[in-house]
């Protein structure tokens, strides 16, 4: 059963669509409240500053991310069928538009310009995800199904630059294929030929 959406809910989904769109400093809260129908005051009462708001954001999208994980886990026991079912969760969110750009991926390069309590939750993010991939990898190369030509760790944190690097350029060259072309070689260089 689905649950009702909150006006936190719509609240946050907005913020979302426009920091992927123009970044952090290129949306308000009066263009949230214009697109969710509230006032100005009612977002405040929410989250009483923007970077409240945008933490809050990056920190469900991290426990978001790590409950999809835990049920790809759950669903999938092969680790190169891991790998592949996250590129591909990101290939058809890039191909029909519905995420084109992961939330964090996106904020990490704006770092510098960030608060730094936003700044704590981007990279807490980057660390869960880079959690994720050296266990899917250690466990790959243990059973035999993946190749690593560096340290687990190392390996994932490459694999997380590449699909990262992917999007960018998706989005660059307004080809959403351009995700599959550049991820592909680094399944192909994991996974050891049969």
């Amino acid at each position: 059963m689905a649950t009702a959406s909150t006006t936190s809910d719509d609240i946050l989904r907005c913020t979302r669509s426009l920091i992927v769109q123009g970044g952090y400093n290129g949306f308000s809260y009066a263009d949230i409240a214009k697109v969710v129908g509230i006032r100005n005051a009612s977002i405040h009462h929410h989250f009483p500053g923007k970077s409240d708001l945008v933490r809050a954001l990056v920190a469900r999208h991290r426990e978001q991310s790590e409950a999809g994980l835990a049920n790809l886990e759950r669903h999938v026991s092969d680790p190169v069928e891991q790998l592949q079912a996250y590129i591909g969760h990101w290939k058809a969110c890039i191909g029909d538009a519905s995420a084109s750009f992961c939330l964090c991926a996106l904020l990490a390069g704006e770092i510098p310009v960030l608060p730094d309590d936003v700044v704590v939750e981007v990279r807490a993010y980057f660390r869960s995800l880079s959690g994720w991939l050296t266990s899917v990898l250690e466990r790959g190369a243990d059973l035999g199904r993946l190749r690593l030509t560096g340290s687990a760790r190392d390996e994932a944190e490459i694999f997380m630059a590449t699909v990262h690097g992917a999007m960018l350029s998706a989005r660059a060259y307004g080809d959403p294929g351009m995700f599959g072309a550049i991820t592909r070689p680094i399944l192909q260089r994991l996974v050891p030929p049969h």
